[in-house]
């Protein structure tokens, strides 16, 4: 480890993790676990919710000695004959590759006549970041996705680490999770901005399926503006861009926008696609800088820490977030209130339309007490 590394003690997101959620933006229908049937439990459960199944060899005492071989080429069988995929992913896991697994092997051995995205990966990555890469490295080799996209994709992954290590969780050695200031608060502040008359920006900048929900954030600020005769004074960003993406990612985006449209709010500005989230925030940096310099705040959403303050330092800024350790690297930034959506990543999962906020929500309520106050 060299000097400017950071030894980070808090629990960093699995790159064995990262590897199932590009497989499922890569629309593959069934993942195999090669591991213990406890490896990544918690997500392979959630991202059945999204579609696709994931199962597990089950390596127990005996497969860690023996290995887990032909209980894989049974399951690649298996899988096949259960749920008749039209494309399959094989992840390692820390225990296939500490005792030096071929997955390879077990695959031309079982010999689908179908697509195997295999992804030779364990949690020991200090960057999760690898598993994406790996992913689509196989991707790459099975014909799933082009030189391009994987060009593309693998410039977006370096940006995001270098965004997590500048001002995100893996910026210092330990951060205590917070649930951040009180939505009831920041409400209150969102709405007295608005009656005050000062303009503002509503930012989404999210990371994929997260926009689900932090879509309803833009929703529900516009529709208090609305409500007080205020919507001309915000203009709404969001990196919904339909045509950028795994498919999966440009679906979502395609989804977002439609409802979007169905509740009558106008994105005025595009920043990118659902997976640019890393360097959409320069594209909003340049056009703050452009066009919307003399505005008062802005209400940012998503992954607000990826913007830079250059830009924003004049404003008053209220963000949100999914992530608890995010919240004092924001304050630290410049950012005024930050809020946290504790439970955001499983109610945007197996989802195809807008999911209501706890701020979104808040800030609705709020806006009627304010209105029988008046």
């Amino acid at each position: 480890m060299t000097a400017k590394e950071i030894s980070i003690i808090h629990p960093r997101p699995s790159s064995i993790v990262a590897a199932l959620y590009t497989l499922r933006d890569l629309n593959v229908d069934v993942a195999i676990l090669h591991g213990p049937p406890g490896c990544s439990f918690k997500h392979a459960r959630l991202l059945e919710e999204d579609g696709i199944h994931v199962v597990t060899t089950g390596l127990d005492e005996n497969g860690f000695v023996f290995g887990g071989h032909d209980r894989l080429v049974q399951l690649i069988n298996k899988s096949i004959e259960l749920f008749n995929p039209k494309v399959l992913g094989v992840v390692g896991t820390c225990a296939s590759m500490i005792i030096g697994e071929e997955m390879h092997e077990a695959v031309l051995e079982a010999n689908p006549d179908i697509p195997v995205i295999e992804v030779e990966v364990h949690a020991g990555y200090h960057n999760n970041t690898k598993g994406v890469i790996f992913a689509l490295e196989s991707a790459l080799d099975a014909g799933i996705i082009d030189h391009k996209e994987f060009e593309r994709q693998e410039h977006l992954l370096i940006k995001a680490t270098e965004v997590e290590k500048r001002f995100g969780a893996a910026s210092r050695e330990y951060l205590a999770p917070s649930r951040g200031d009180l939505k009831y608060k920041v409400a209150r502040r969102v709405i007295e901005l608005l009656k005050e008359g000062k303009k503002g920006l509503v930012i989404m900048n999210a990371k994929k399926e997260t926009g689900y929900m932090f879509a309803d954030i833009t929703l529900a600020v516009n529709e208090v503006a609305d409500a007080l005769g205020k919507k001309e004074n915000l203009v709404n960003m969001a990196n919904i861009d339909p045509e950028l993406g795994l498919p999966r990612v440009r679906q979502h985006a395609e989804y977002i926008m439609r409802d979007f449209k169905a509740h009558g709010v106008e994105i005025h500005e595009i920043i990118g696609g659902m997976d640019e989230y890393p360097i959409a925030g320069e594209k909003v940096s340049e056009l703050i800088k452009t066009k919307y310099s003399d505005y008062d705040f802005a209400v940012i959403t998503g992954v607000p820490h990826a913007i830079p303050m250059e830009n924003l330092q004049h404003m008053e800024l209220i963000s949100v977030t999914n992530g608890p350790r995010q919240v004092l690297p924001l304050k630290e930034m410049g950012h005024e209130h930050v809020m946290v959506e504790i439970d955001l990543h499983p109610k945007t999962l197996g989802v195809s339309e807008i999911v209501e906020s706890e701020f979104g929500a808040t800030l609705r309520e709020v806006a009627k007490e304010v209105a029988k106050e008046a």
